[in-house]
C-alpha cells in the first residue's frame, strides 16, 4: 500500500531493528557507510532505524550547559561549533537543494530554540535537572532529522510520542507497560524505513523531556523490537563486536562470535562497553537475537547474542574488567549472626543512587567488602558511616574502610558451571604471576567469577588469563635476553630461526621484549625485531644494572622470563630480585647457582614458594641432560653416592690438542679463539669453572657444599692469575717446555691428562689425572665432558653422559630447551 509518498507495511510481517551509534552518525564516511546499510537492509523487509547524537555531542551539550552555568561567555564559541559541525555534514551529505534548504530550516530551528535554553541558564545561573534533559535531547533530534533526509523514503518518528518514563528513586525509570502500548499503536503498519531518535523520553505525567540514560539509544532500539516482536535487533557501532578481552590492552583478543544473554550481559556489567546492559533483558524475554556489528567493517560476521549456544565447549568466553574501583570493607563483631545487616547496606546506597557491582563476604558474616565506582565512594563510605552510626560509637562495628585504585576484573562463560576446577586454575595462574587478589566473588550461578587487584596487575592479570585459559590463538612468553656475545647471540638467532616453526605447530609465540648489553639495552613490551636487534640496541639509551632490574620488574609483564647469557656476577644478583617479582629465570650464567649455599637455597625456595621457574642446566654440560637427570634421579628416590666428571669442555680440548707441534699456550689461544672457553681463559685454567660446576652437581644431588670445600690440585702456578689478562698471554709461553716434557712421558705411557672433579659422599676435589686406557675417561675427545654418576641403584656400572660440553650453538640450544620447558608447563 502506498499513502502520504511511504510504503505501508502491516505489523505482522517480519521486520528488524537497528540501531547506530554516536560514531556510526560522526562523520561523513561513516554516515554514508549507515544509508549503504539501511538501503540494503530495507530492500528485504521493514525496518526501524534508532540513531544516536553524532561522536562527541552528547558530551559537548553538557559541558556547555556547564560553561552557560558558570557565567563564561565562551558557551557561544562551543554552541557555534556544535552548529557548524551540523551544517557541514548537512552540507556535504544532502546534494538535493530542497531537501537541503528544508533540513537547514528544521536544524535551525532547534538550535534556535537550544541557544534560547542556554542563554536562560547564563542569565539566571541555574541548571536544573529538567532543563539538563531538555539540553541533551538535541543530540538525537538533530542527528535524527539529517539521518532521515539522507535515506530516501525514510518516515520521521519522535520517539518521545511513545517511550515514557516516571519517576522512580530519583531517577526516570521506563514504564514499560504504557510504552508497549504506545508502540505497538504508532507502528501498526510500518513503512519501510522507519527512522527514530534514541536516547529520550517524556515523563508519563509531567510531559517533559527526559531520556533513558547513557548508552539509551541501545535500549530504545531494544524496547521497540521487544515490543514489536522483530526478527532481530541489531547494535553497530565501531567494533566488530564483542571481543574476548579489551584489544587495545591485549593484542591477541578476537571476536567472539556468538553470546548467550546471560554472557552477554555479564560482560556488559563488568565494562565491556559494546552495548548498553539494559538493552538485553527487554529482548531476551521475547527470544529476539541481538546481532553486533562494525559500521566501518559491515562484512564483519560480528557477535550474534542469543538464548543457546551450540557445539561451545570452551568454559570462558571473555575477560572484562573496570578501572577505578573501590572496595568498601563494612565489618565489626556486630554483624556476626544479626538478620539485616546486608539489608541496611544495600537499602542506604541504594536511596542515594549509589550502584554496587560486587560483593564479597566473609562466611564468619564480621565483613561485607562491596565494589563502587571510585566516583561513588566518598559518598558511600559517608552514607554507611551515618546508617551505623550507633554501632560505630558503641565499638560494636568499625568504620568504613575504603581502599581505591583497584580494578574489578570478570570471567565470564556459561560453560564454567560444566568444567571443574575452573576457579583453582584462575587464581593459581593469578599466584604464580604475583597478582595478589583482594577480594572474589562467584554466584551460584557460575557464569561469572569476579576479582578485584590493584590497578597495576590490571595489564598484566587480563594478559595470564587470556593466555592461560586459551582464548588467545597462541601462548605467548616474554622473553628478557641479557648478554649479546657468543652464546646470546647465537640464542637470538636460534629463536628468530624457529619463530614460525614454533608458532604454527606449537600455538607457542616467544616474544623477545628486552635485550640488554653490558652498556645498552632496548625493551618493547609488543616485541623486538631479530632482523634489526643490534641496530636497535646501538640506537638505545646507556643501561646498567640498577636500569635494567627497573625496566624489567617495571614492565610487569606477564609470562615473563629473564634469560642470562653472560658471567657477570652484578646479572646472577638480580636473580633473587626477578624471581620474587614472579619472573622465571633461566641461566647460562654459573654464579648464581654456585654462589653461597644459603644464597643458592633462598632463590630455589623462593622460586618454588612463587611457582615461577629456575633453570640452569647449561651450566654444567652446556647442552647435556646432567642437572635434569641427577634430579630425576633424586625425585624418584635413588641417592647419589659419587659423582666423578670432566667438566671442562675447554680443558679437555686443551689436553687433547696438545701435542708436539702444538705447546700448551697454543692451545689455550685455540680454546678462546674456537669459544670453548670463558671470555677470560684464566677462569677455566684456575679451575673456578671447573669448582663452580662441581658445587653445582654436588648441591643438586643433595649436598651442602661450598666452593670453598673443594679440594684443588692445579697444573698452573698461582702467579700466572695475578695481574691483567694482557700479562697472562704474555706469561703463558714460559709453561710450554715443562709442559712438553710431561706430555712426551705421558704418551710414552700410552696415558692422557683429563682434569677430573670428584664428589664423594660429599667430600669434593678437582685435580688433573692421568687416565689409562681401561678408564671411561681416556677416549674423550675434542672438547666433550663426561660424567659418572654412582648411585644406590648403579652402584656396580654408574651411569654415564656424556658429549658435547661446550660450544656457543649448543649452550644455546640448552639455554633455548629450558626456555621451551618453561613454555611447556
Amino acid at each position: 500500500m502506498f499513502w502520504g509518498g511511504f510504503y505501508i507495511i502491516n505489523i505482522d510481517r517480519k521486520m528488524k531493528v537497528l540501531k547506530f551509534g554516536g560514531t556510526s552518525v560522526g562523520s561523513v564516511k561513516s554516515i554514508l557507510s549507515l544509508k549503504r546499510i539501511v538501503e540494503k537492509e530495507a530492500k528485504r523487509q521493514p525496518i526501524i532505524v534508532v540513531v544516536s547524537a553524532l561522536g562527541g555531542i552528547t558530551d559537548k551539550l553538557i559541558s556547555t550547559g556547564q560553561l552557560a552555568l558558570q557565567g563564561d561567555n565562551t558557551w557561544k564559541d562551543e554552541f557555534s561549533t556544535m552548529v557548524d559541525r551540523h551544517h557541514k555534514m548537512i552540507d556535504t551529505i544532502i546534494t538535493e537543494p530542497k531537501s537541503r534548504e528544508d533540513l537547514f530550516n528544521a536544524v535551525d530551528s532547534l538550535f534556535e530554540q537550544l541557544k534560547s535554553i542556554y542563554y536562560g541558564v547564563f542569565l539566571i545561573h541555574d541548571l536544573s535537572e529538567k532543563t539538563q534533559d531538555t539540553i541533551v535531547s538535541y543530540g538525537e533530534r538533530l542527528s535524527s532529522k539529517i539521518v532521515a533526509t539522507l535515506i530516501k523514503g525514510a518516515k520521521w518518528f519522535d520517539s518521545r510520542d511513545f517511550i515514557k518514563t516516571e519517576r522512580k528513586h530519583g531517577k526516570h525509570t521506563l514504564d514499560s507497560e504504557l510504552t508497549n502500548k504506545f508502540v505497538k499503536e504508532i507502528f501498526v503498519d510500518l513503512p519501510r524505513i522507519s527512522l527514530v531518535p534514541g536516547f529520550i523520553s517524556r515523563d508519563k505525567n509531567t510531559s517533559e523531556t527526559t531520556n533513558l540514560g547513557r548508552g539509551g539509544s541501545d535500549y530504545t532500539a531494544a524496547i521497540i523490537a521487544a515490543a514489536l516482536d522483530a526478527e532481530m535487533l541489531e547494535i553497530w557501532t565501531d567494533v566488530d563486536g564483542f571481543m574476548t578481552a579489551d584489544p587495545k590492552v591485549i593484542k591477541t583478543a578476537y571476536t567472539i562470535n556468538e553470546l548467550s544473554y546471560i554472557e552477554a550481559m555479564e560482560l556488559c556489567n563488568f565494562g565491556a562497553k559494546v552495548i548498553y546492559p539494559p538493552t538485553i533483558y527487554p529482548v531476551c524475554i521475547k527470544n529476539i537475537p541481538i546481532r553486533v556489528k562494525n559500521t566501518f567493517n559491515s562484512n564483519s560476521r560480528g557477535t550474534i547474542i542469543k538464548s543457546r549456544i551450540t557445539n561451545d565447549r570452551k568454559p570462558i568466553k571473555g575477560i572484562s574488567s573496570i578501572k577505578g574501583t573501590t572496595l568498601i570493607t563494612v565489618t565489626g563483631l556486630s554483624m556476626v549472626g544479626v538478620i539485616g545487616v546486608n539489608r541496611r547496606i544495600f537499602t542506604a546506597l541504594a536511596e542515594r543512587g549509589i550502584s554496587v557491582f560486587m560483593v564479597s563476604q566473609a562466611s564468619s558474616e564480621n565483613s561485607t567488602s562491596i565494589g563502587v565506582r571510585d566516583i561513588d565512594a566518598q559518598q558511600a563510605v559517608d552514607v554507611l558511616n551515618r546508617e551505623f552510626a550507633k554501632e560505630i560509637e558503641m565499638g560494636a562495628m568499625f568504620p568504613m574502610h575504603a581502599e581505591s585504585n583497584l580494578a574489578t576484573i570478570a570471567i565470564v562463560g556459561e560453560n564454567m558451571k560444566h568444567t571443574p576446577g575452573i576457579a583453582g586454575k584462575l587464581f593459581g595462574v593469578l599466584g604464580r604471576s604475583g597478582i595478589s587478589v583482594i577480594a572474589c566473588a562467584q554466584g551460584a550461578s557460575e557464569t561469572n567469577i569476579s576479582f578485584v587487584v590493584d590497578n597495576m596487575s590490571l595489564r598484566k592479570s587480563l594478559n595470564v588469563i587470556h593466555d592461560s585459559f586459551f582464548l588467545s590463538e597462541y601462548k605467548v612468553l616474554n622473553l628478557f635476553i641479557c648478554g649479546v656475545g657468543t652464546v646470546g647471540g647465537k640464542l637470538l638467532e636460534q629463536i628468530r630461526s624457529q619463530y614460525e616453526e614454533l608458532k604454527e605447530h606449537s600455538r607457542l609465540k616467544l616474544n623477545v621484549v628486552g635485550i640488554a648489553t653490558s652498556r645498552n639495552a632496548v625493551f618493547n613490551r609488543d616485541g623486538i625485531s631479530l632482523d634489526t636487534y643490534l641496530d636497535d640496541l646501538k640506537n638505545s639509551e646507556p643501561s646498567n644494572v640498577t636500569s635494567l632490574r627497573d625496566n624489567v620488574v617495571g614492565m610487569n609483564i606477564f609470562n615473563s622470563v629473564f634469560v642470562d647469557c653472560t658471567a657477570s656476577k652484578e646479572i646472577a644478583s638480580l636473580y633473587q630480585t626477578l624471581v620474587e617479582n614472579n619472573i622465571s629465570v633461566v641461566a647460562a650464567n654459573k654464579i648464581a647457582a654456585s654462589s653461597q649455599y644459603s644464597d643458592y637455597i633462598k632463590l630455589k625456595q623462593t622460586a618454588l614458594a612463587r611457582g615461577v621457574k629456575f633453570r640452569y642446566e647449561t651450566n654444567v654440560g652446556a647442552g647435556l641432560p646432567i642437572i635434569g637427570t641427577i634430579n630425576d634421579l633424586r625425585n624418584s628416590g635413588d641417592k647419589i653416592l659419587k659423582i666423578e666428571a670432566v667438566l671442562s669442555g675447554t680443558l679437555n680440548f686443551i689436553f687433547n690438542e696438545i701435542a708436539a707441534d702444538v705447546p700448551f699456550s697454543e692451545t689455550v689461544k685455540r680454546a678462546k679463539e674456537q669459544g670453548y672457553s670463558e671470555p677470560d681463559p684464566r677462569i677455566d685454567l684456575s679451575g673456578t669453572d671447573v669448582i663452580r660446576k662441581l658445587v653445582i652437581l654436588a648441591r643438586e644431588a643433595g649436598y651442602k657444599v661450598e666452593q670453598e670445600d673443594v679440594e684443588k690440585h692445579l697444573f698452573v702456578p698461582d702467579d700466572f692469575f695475578r695481574g691483567t689478562v694482557e700479562d697472562f698471554w704474555k706469561k703463558l709461553p714460559i709453561l710450554d717446555e715443562e709442559f712438553e716434557k710431561k706430555r712426551k712421558l705421558l704418551e710414552e705411557q700410552k696415558k692422557h691428562w683429563r682434569f677430573v672433579a670428584t664428589m664423594d659422599h660429599g667430600k669434593t676435589n678437582v685435580a688433573l689425572q692421568t687416565v689409562d686406557s681401561t678408564h671411561p675417561f681416556y677416549n674423550l675427545e675434542g672438547s666433550n665432558n663426561i660424567v659418572l654418576l654412582t648411585t644406590e641403584r648403579y652402584k656396580e656400572y654408574p651411569m654415564q653422559i656424556q658429549g658435547y660440553g661446550a660450544g656457543a650453538s649448543v649452550t644455546a640450544a640448552g639455554v633455548f630447551a629450558n626456555i621451551m620447558s618453561i613454555a611447556n608447563i
